[in-house]
């Protein structure tokens, strides 16, 4: 109701969203120069003016534009013992592709839609469980667990496109996410949700939507409170499910993501202890079957800037996520062959390729464009860098307040939901809590 009423004033001021393009794709000027290749070859100093009139290449430097053609004529300074990745040859001055076969896979690769692959779950023991998408998979450090089956699994390592695992006896778990669900609040949009909370403090109740949510927000504010533009709320409590603590910054699902693994990783510094993380869009939960010491990591400033990015790739595995990234970029640039029609390659077979070539790249040509596109892409597409800077500064910003709660609240009672679910019980089972904690929430109204 509160999205609905923030949305409806975003329109109505005409505020839409700006969208940063991405800049120097290596792979997609490698894609393009290819196909000029194939069809009739061309001139590299006519294609680089043509190429900088674009806004991705208007900054492209003389040394990233000889990088390229290098890499599609020789294979560049580490493939170029290898007669494969020697694909174009200077004809007078015009380069032309080398050989029919060169072309042909050209032709069947170009305009190449990258997707997200399912990975199986599988015990290293053997026995086959199920399959997650690569992107959560990706993200995962050996001896995290999280929750599948309906049981708890220790992540081992990932070998041939399978999620290797062991059973473990850890009562916190991740939650594995899927892409198709995933449709996170835009900056705007959250700018705008926190704008309508504070209308509410300020007993502005102007859109039908907000009048209608009144009661939900009255008992926030008894339970708790509701926070404002320049507040972070973080409630504590306890469970019968371990020790919780919902931290309330609106700043959508993705940042929440990351957001969750840094604040975790760094109470885990200070402490020995485990998390689950929860998220929606509006906050994160950390749940652990013992006591955290909040009060002591906030005193400590939790959400520092120093060492931001050391902690952030501890917290995540950067590595995986670079390389998954890579075998993209690579199909795009040509290096990755996907197969003929009917006969394509097993999505197995293709992370091993992408998975050598990545590892030879990241330890003799560290340099190479393409690894530095992955990274980059890592960084700002998937991590949304520059909106959890934003994220970070402003909640260094805001005051913290931290309050104790008998029962969890209404805004955490979404995140809360999701514990439940991951428990293993039958459906029955899980709907039965479910009703339970909202009639006790509603008992609270009275």
């Amino acid at each position: 109701m509160i999205e609905g009423a923030a949305l409806r004033d975003a329109i109505k001021e005409k505020k839409f969203e700006q969208r940063k393009p991405l800049e120097k794709c290596m792979d997609v000027l490698v894609q393009y120069l290819m196909t000029l290749s194939v069809s009739g070859g061309f001139k590299p100093i006519e294609i680089l003016e043509e190429v900088k009139e674009t806004y991705c290449f208007r900054r492209i430097t003389g040394e990233e534009w000889n990088w390229a053609l290098a890499f599609i004529t020789t294979g560049g300074s580490t493939l170029g013992e290898y007669d494969e990745y020697a694909r174009v040859y200077n004809d007078n001055g015009i380069y032309k592709i080398i050989s029919k076969k060169a072309a042909l896979r050209h032709k069947l690769s170009i305009g190449t839609i990258v997707g997200d692959p399912a990975m199986g779950v599988k015990f290293i023991s053997g026995g086959h469980l199920g399959t997650v998408e690569e992107s959560f998979a990706s993200k995962l450090n050996p001896g995290d667990t999280f929750w599948f089956a309906g049981q708890n699994l220790e992540f081992v390592t990932i070998r041939n496109m399978s999620v290797l695992v062991k059973k473990s006896k850890k009562k916190t778990g991740k939650t594995p996410a899927w892409g198709g669900g995933r449709l996170p609040l835009s900056s705007l949009l959250s700018d705008q949700i926190r704008t309508k909370l504070q209308e509410t403090i300020d007993g502005k109740f102007a859109s039908e939507e907000l009048r209608k949510i009144k009661p939900i927000l009255d008992l926030q504010t008894k339970m708790s409170i509701v926070p404002g533009t320049d507040t972070l709320l973080i409630e504590k409590c306890e469970t019968d499910y371990g020790h919780h603590l919902f931290f309330f910054t609106f700043e959508g699902m993705f940042v929440h993501e990351v957001l969750g693994g840094l604040v975790a990783y760094r109470l885990s510094k200070n402490q020995k202890i485990t998390f689950s993380i929860s998220m929606n869009d509006y906050g994160f939960e950390l749940l652990s079957d013992r006591e955290v010491a909040i009060e002591e990591a906030l005193e400590l400033d939790l959400f520092s800037e120093e060492q931001l990015f050391e902690d952030l790739n501890k917290s995540i595995n950067m590595t995986e996520m670079a390389q998954r990234t890579f075998r993209d970029i690579a199909t795009i640039a040509g290096l990755i062959f996907q197969g003929y029609p009917g006969k394509t390659l097993r999505a197995r077979h293709l992370q091993a390729s992408s998975g050598i070539l990545y590892k030879v790249f990241n330890t003799y040509d560290q340099n190479n464009l393409l690894i530095k596109q992955s990274i980059d892409e890592v960084m700002n597409l998937q991590l949304d860098q520059s909106r959890f800077m934003e994220a970070i500064r402003r909640i260094n910003q805001q005051k913290i307040v931290l309050k104790k709660i008998q029962n969890p609240t209404p805004f955490a009672f979404p995140i809360l939901v999701n514990v439940v679910r991951r428990q293993k019980l039958s459906t029955e089972e899980v709907t039965d809590r479910i009703l339970k904690m909202q009639r006790e929430l509603e008992r609270a109204f009275d």
